[in-house]
């Protein structure tokens, strides 16, 4: 079966800015694919370039079967570019619509492209919008206009769907309602790419991941794969007052680090050893270790070791 994506030595550059340097990755029919990165690693271009909405500067790109380039292109490629276009849907990070139309004029409105295309009703029963149907889309909240653009991804019945930070500003109930929509949409058949900042969405989500770090893919796997590949197990605990990461004792090569929870976090190939450092030291300083956890290292883990590994490199 031929792959839904397939990307070869992709490059792009704005003057003298490299923003994707050789990329290559490929994505299978009914995959979910996390394509993962930081701000500036060149993910939102390499999109961009898969959508038809950005040419590259090389490599070879096939979505659906076709070159992307070409089917954005004017003229004889126009019958090419409105089958493109009919299979498949996009999930910006953000999209503005027209403030005063209703969400059923706006999913009406932009459904009507589509040769085949999903009735309005379904569409806002799939994301839990009936209730907001005849509400203008200016008096929605951030969650509900998030709700829409889903809507909108899926009004075509889209064989691929881009899918960019699809459930920002959705209470843990929605997004837990999205994650079983795209699961569905998989088990029908459709392909999706997907970038979030969510790490637990992607390890909830993605048969695959890639990481893209200075335009270039510096690990792929299932999260599985990944978080076995970075070994190492995480040690966890709140700082006691008045004591800082320099007081901490030597933990035998890890760097403790501040984490975004406030928590200090080790990572270690020998917890039993940094444990013992750990709380030896703390006994012996009359110090509590509180909310102290040792756990095995999650996809976020491993993503910002890569992260901080390159950046210590770079």
């Amino acid at each position: 079966m031929t792959a839904a994506i397939v990307v070869r030595d992709l490059v792009k550059d704005y003057g003298a800015r490299r923003a994707v340097d050789g990329l290559s990755f490929h994505v299978e029919p009914g995959e979910v694919y996390g394509l993962l990165g930081p701000n500036g690693a060149g993910k939102s271009t390499t999109i961009e370039i898969l959508e038809g909405h950005r040419e590259r500067s090389a490599g070879d790109v096939a979505v659906l079967g076709v070159d992307p380039a070409v089917c954005a292109s004017s003229g004889r490629a126009g019958a090419s570019a409105r089958e493109f276009r009919d299979r498949i849907g996009i999930v910006l990070q953000s999209s503005r619509f027209e403030g005063k139309l209703t969400v059923a004029e706006t999913l009406s409105l932009y459904r009507s492209p589509y040769r085949r295309a999903r009735p309005v009703a379904d569409s806002l029963e799939l994301v839990g919008l009936e209730e907001a149907a005849g509400q203008r889309v200016e008096t929605l909240s951030g969650g509900q206009q998030r709700r829409l653009d889903l809507a909108v991804g899926i009004a075509g019945y889209p064989d691929l769907l881009f899918l960019d930070e699809p459930t920002t500003g959705f209470d843990p109930a929605a997004r837990r309602g999205a994650w079983d929509l795209v699961r569905s949409l998989c088990a029908d058949g459709t392909t999706v790419l997907l970038t979030s900042h969510y790490l637990d969405e992607v390890e909830a989500l993605a048969g695959r991941v890639g990481v893209i770090l200075g335009g270039k893919l510096v690990a792929e796997g299932t999260p599985g794969e990944l978080v076995a590949a970075s070994g190492s197990t995480m040690v966890r605990f709140e700082l006691p007052p008045g004591v800082g990461l320099g007081d901490l004792p030597r933990l035998d090569g890890c760097v403790p680090r501040v984490a975004g929870d406030g928590r200090v976090e080790v990572a270690t190939d020998t917890p039993t050893v940094t444990v013992h450092a750990l709380t030896s030291w703390a006994v012996g300083c009359a110090v509590e270790l509180a909310a102290l956890s040792v756990a095995p290292p999650s996809l976020e883990d491993t993503f910002l070791r890569l992260v901080d590994a390159e950046a210590s490199d770079g």
